[in-house]
């Protein structure tokens, strides 16, 4: 089977930022079918570039995108590129299937345009509750932009041969306008021979300037509006005074100067911006911190987000702390691997903080589970094994 694979912000390990496309691709390739990844990037210089990522064939369309965008920056970048992608898929030969990944929801649009024409079917994968994410978080405020939304969400769901949803509350979302059986629940994956608890690199911890005895918080990933970081910066506030306590942001976004201006105001030197890293090396950064937090806006839609660096922190096996009153805390009271916090309460994370810096026993533990769950539940191969027996299935029935 030739699969034309479209995602707007396909990313390899080597780069900063989600790799679960790759790990998918990879898959698919080891079943013996051939990949086409439609994706963009503003670090060539060329228009259009065609290169081979370890056996997947990536064609990458000159379109900048980044965080700091305004929204109609944004909105520009995504009609662009959907605008090019079609172009281009459109010029394809011999397609058996295409999978279209969200978000943006406009990803989907060339898949419908290829079905239309051509007769190709597609398999539409739901990453966030677009545009349900935007309108909650007024990002969206127009009626007939919310209506038009509304309405290119529901014909992509329909003329799906199956969405693929990354949450439960994400499925929940997708089947009120199909049926439950056109779809399939795939989180994203933990990566246990990428993330995992081993030795402390000592020269790295010395490198990046921080403390050798510190109980380390982490934050890795997007500092963009929905992950609401600024309530992290009210607990760290609590313990300024407390160098037994380090918090390090690791990643960058929309917010993070506000969260920076923020640290300086108050001169908090318990917090450490370190940037942006390769997989690797977050995985690094990651094994020297001793908990791991995952923030979100306390908004209901972002209740069902699925983030990478929950299950790459599970995967680390390090105690987590979700302030997010979803399937995500769910998840760490049921399996004992971490606590559910207040986003409106800093002194609900500065308890939990203090109370597992003084009970490395049940630190250790949670930290254990984590692991576990990581390994049996929610490892790269189990779920990518899961994603490429549902394609393969969804195409013997077309």
């Amino acid at each position: 089977m030739h699969i034309l694979y479209i995602h707007q912000y396909f990313l390899t390990p080597k780069e900063p930022g989600g790799t679960r496309s790759y790990w998918l691709t990879q898959e698919l390739l080891k079943k013996g079918h051939k990949v086409t990844m439609l994706t963009s990037s503003g670090k060539f210089e060329e228009n259009i570039k065609e290169i081979n990522i370890d056996g997947i064939d990536v064609i990458y369309i000159k379109e900048e995108y980044n965080q700091n965008m305004g929204i109609f920056q944004r909105l520009k970048a995504f009609l662009s590129f959907m605008y090019k992608a079609t172009n281009i898929a459109l010029k394809q030969r011999n397609i058996d299937l295409v999978f279209a990944t969200s978000t943006p929801l406009t990803v989907g649009i060339p898949a419908l345009i290829l079905k239309w024409t051509k007769k190709i079917p597609f398999v539409f994968e739901v990453r966030d509750l677009w545009p349900e994410v935007p309108i909650q978080m007024g990002a969206l405020d127009n009626p007939v932009m919310k209506w038009v939304a509304v309405l290119l969400e529901k014909t992509i769901y329909r003329n799906a041969e199956h969405v693929i949803a990354l949450s439960p509350g994400m499925q929940d979302g997708v089947i009120k306008y199909i049926s439950k059986e056109k779809t399939s629940m795939i989180p994203n994956m933990a990566k246990k021979d990428e993330f995992w608890p081993r030795e402390k690199n000592i020269h790295l911890q010395k490198e990046l300037g921080l403390e050798a005895d510190s109980f380390k918080i982490i934050h890795f990933g997007s500092l963009g509006l929905a992950n609401g970081a600024d309530t992290i910066i009210e607990s760290a506030k609590i313990l300024k005074d407390d160098p037994s306590v380090e918090f390090l942001f690791v990643g960058g976004g929309s917010t993070e100067n506000q969260l920076i201006e923020q640290c300086r105001k108050h001169q908090m030197t318990n917090v450490k911006f370190l940037g942006k890293f390769s997989m690797k090396e977050t995985s690094e950064i990651v094994n020297l911190s001793d908990v791991s937090i995952i923030s979100f806006k306390d908004l209901p839609i972002l209740y069902t987000n699925s983030p990478n660096k929950l299950f790459d922190s599970l995967s680390a096996g390090k105690p987590i702390i979700v302030n997010s009153a979803g399937w995500t805390k769910d998840m760490v009271e049921d399996h004992n691997c971490g606590y559910y916090i207040n986003p409106h309460k800093p002194q609900d994370l500065v308890d939990k903080i203090k109370y597992l810096q003084s009970n490395s026993d049940i630190a250790s533990q949670m930290g254990r589970n984590a692991r576990n769950l990581a390994e049996t539940k929610f490892d790269k191969t189990i779920q990518s094994k899961k994603f490429s027996d549902i394609i393969e299935q969804v195409y013997s029935k077309i």
